[in-house]
């Protein structure tokens, strides 16, 4: 069975199939605060929607970091450590990207277990 979150007439925030969450990217909604701020959102975001299958960040299989501008990438990391389960890494890759809005600094996407 699927079941899609938050849907909308473009895209829904997450979608669950077979006990896997697939996360659409999280975007800051207070573009105004550094790259470590909008990455803490970002995260905050994605806490938000694993609790609502009742998943977390230690069953994030893979994430997907879009950042604006690779020079953002310590600060970003500064808030993904801190995010981020001891012994439970998964797997990332980050990029460079242009991304929808200017404001933008990151953008993640992530996949999770869904226990």
């Amino acid at each position: 069975m699927m079941e899609r979150y938050d849907v909308g007439p473009r895209m829904s925030e997450m979608t669950v199939y077979n006990k896997v969450a697939y996360l659409s990217g999280q975007i800051p909604e207070d573009t105004s605060q550094d790259i470590t701020g909008q990455t803490r959102q970002v995260l905050a975001e994605i806490d938000k929607l694993l609790a609502l299958v009742a998943s977390d960040r230690q069953h994030v299989l893979r994430a997907e970091i879009f950042l604006a501008d690779m020079g953002d990438f310590e600060g970003m990391n500064k808030a993904w450590d801190e995010w981020v389960v001891e012994g439970a890494t998964p797997a990332r890759a980050t990029v460079e990207a242009k991304l929808a809005h200017a404001e933008w600094k990151v953008e993640i996407i992530v996949t999770a277990a869904v226990p």
